[in-house]
């Protein structure tokens, strides 16, 4: 009789065990659903950003490496997976100034002797080096995770049709001028970004329009140079094409990379 009780006993724990065990697999992993409710969904301008990025030159921007000339300041940038190290070789008063920007950090050296900086030089000169290279390999940043990227529809530039896309930076990662609004217009046919504007508001704000010019592929990666446009002050991006194409627009220089060249080679 206890042999059958015991044995009654522990086929009633088994049963038990079971049922508790399959409830908690049935049950939902509350951490795992409120990821999947998070999870960022890829918005239409996303989509078109990362196509752009891809004709302009896709995964060889992660590990890039070229040297170019603006304004007659010698520029580099190399990246890789993990860091970045850009650089402006320049002559001031007869001296030689070299800047190196390594994953957000500042050094400047004057005919080969690095000098201490102030945190607001610092600033400046990162500011300065990092927009540079920014404008030099657009799209590439463009996919940064302190970007906002909204699409703007369609319109019509000189007979091609162009996605409109409208770029807005969080305040944290955006950098200095994070409030800076741009438009990007993409080709719908070759995606690549044939115009851009941007409005500022530093020094009393400002509005320029770009349009690109002299593209060349470079080892894989597309450079260009652009025409640089001025519109009154609060004038809306989406009406720049309108105007440019009446040429109502003051043409204001050149932005030119020159003697581009890949340092892998």
């Amino acid at each position: 009789m206890k042999t059958l009780l015991n044995t009654i006993f522990f086929s009633v724990v088994i049963v038990l065990i079971s049922c508790n065990t399959n409830k908690v697999k049935d049950k939902k992993d509350p951490i795992k659903e409120s990821t999947n409710i998070i999870e960022k969904k890829e918005t239409k301008a996303d989509v078109i950003i990362n196509k752009a990025i891809q004709a302009h030159g896709g995964k060889l921007y992660s590990e890039a490496s070229y040297s170019f000339v603006f304004r007659k300041k010698a520029y580099s940038f190399t990246n890789t997976e993990n860091s970045y190290t850009y650089s402006v070789k320049k002559q001031q008063d007869d001296k030689e100034v070299i800047d190196v920007l390594t994953n957000g950090n500042l050094t400047r050296t004057i005919n080969g002797k690095q000098i201490d900086l102030t945190s607001k030089d610092q600033s400046r000169y990162s500011e300065s080096l990092n927009s540079v290279i920014y404008f030099a390999t657009l799209p590439y940043k463009l996919n940064d995770t302190a970007v906002n990227r909204k699409y703007k529809g369609e319109t019509i530039i000189k007979g091609i049709k162009y996605h409109v896309i409208e770029v807005t930076f969080k305040k944290e990662g955006g950098g200095k001028d994070f409030d800076d609004e741009f438009h990007y217009w993409v080709n719908m046919k070759t995606n690549t970004i044939d115009y851009l504007a941007y409005n500022y508001r530093v020094n009393n704000g400002g509005v320029r329009f770009r349009s690109a010019y002299n593209r060349r592929n470079i080892d894989g990666i597309i450079f260009q140079d652009y025409i640089n446009y001025k519109a009154e002050v609060g004038t809306a991006l989406e009406d720049l094409p309108a105007l440019y194409e009446k040429g109502e627009l003051k043409e204001l220089s050149k932005i030119e990379t020159e003697d581009v060249v890949s340092l892998k080679n």
